[in-house]
């Protein structure tokens, strides 16, 4: 046997086996700091320390952070004949900005960056049966989301004077124009619609309040998700929803959007995408992350990563 067909019979496998079983669990890298469990000296430390410990907050990771090589794709006639799609996501700054408008109301930005790891199991090969090759590229994404804060006694422990109020919705990426996700309207079993523009501005309440209270989903009901974007390209897009993790990152999955409609506009295409998830049978806080990319980051090994990912918060009942 020649030595380049020994190689590409053996090692080769052995290389994506051995990628495929580092990335298909879910590393633990997405803290910087462990929560602090001293107790506050102060209202900053407090209201910092209030968000590390809230569950509607720390599911977001656990759905950005993907997993690795977890979705399943067609060929497609270009450059690279991608298989398996997925991207690794590990958290490097926080930073929690805090503005005390008086003695009873507080308002935060969340800002997350993370660096990124886009995995590609490909065949340069369009006849190929299965990958031989996995692409990496690396990128780096900045999220952001607003917090208000609302205090309710003035007892000697900080910690219990204050209350998550309300959270906005998280949206990020590579700051990219060529992907814009412009608005996502999501349909509940319930007969209820959330419409959403502008996610750092949409509030969902996690307590007592005039905002929106978080999406109360049953087991096993289905949400109808429609995200409507500008891309700079006439080329499908493509556009996933991650979903279904708790904070323990168990029980993920993943689902790549259908495309409705493609509409030219000046310098690009308004498209219409939508997809339907239905929550696994594990209660508590969850996310649903809508992830955007150009076609040709999938299917050309070149092109730089450019992405936009907005998130929605909902809660399985038990």
């Amino acid at each position: 046997m020649k030595k380049k067909d020994f190689a590409k019979r053996y090692f080769i496998p052995l290389i994506l086996a051995g990628v495929f079983a580092f990335f298909v669990g879910c590393q633990e890298q997405t803290t910087v700091d462990p929560i602090d469990d001293s107790v506050p000296t102060s209202d900053t430390e407090a209201l910092q320390k209030i968000v590390e410990e809230d569950s509607s907050l720390y599911s977001f990771e656990a759905n950005y952070d993907e997993g690795g090589l977890m979705d399943i794709l067609g060929k497609t006639e270009e450059m690279i004949y991608p298989f398996r799609v997925g991207h690794k996501m590990r958290l490097v700054n926080k930073n929690l900005n805090i503005d005390f408008e008086n003695d009873s109301i507080a308002y935060g930005t969340l800002t997350k960056t993370f660096e990124g790891v886009l995995f590609i199991a490909a065949s340069y090969d369009s006849t190929a049966a299965e990958p031989d090759t996995v692409i990496e590229k690396p990128f780096t994404s900045v999220v952001t989301r607003n917090l208000i804060f609302i205090k309710l006694r003035n007892g000697d422990f900080r910690f219990r004077n204050w209350v998550l109020a309300a959270v906005s919705l998280p949206e990020g990426g590579t700051q990219s124009p060529n992907i814009d996700i412009i608005k996502l309207t999501a349909f509940l079993a319930n007969g209820d619609t959330l419409v959403i523009e502008s996610p750092n501005d949409y509030y969902l309440r996690g307590w007592h309040g005039w905002w929106r209270q978080i999406p109360i989903i049953h087991r096993g009901e289905s949400v109808l998700l429609r995200v409507e974007l500008f891309s700079a390209y006439e080329d499908e897009d493509f556009v996933t929803l991650t979903y279904g993790a708790g904070r323990g990152c168990n029980h993920r999955a993943k689902k790549r959007f259908e495309l409705v409609s493609s509409t030219p506009v000046g310098g690009g295409f308004e498209k219409v995408y939508e997809q339907t998830y239905t929550t696994n049978q594990f209660p508590g806080h969850k996310h649903a992350i809508i992830n955007a990319m150009p076609g040709q980051v999938i299917y050309d090994d070149q092109a730089p990563v450019e992405t936009e990912a907005w998130g929605l918060p909902y809660f399985v009942r038990p």
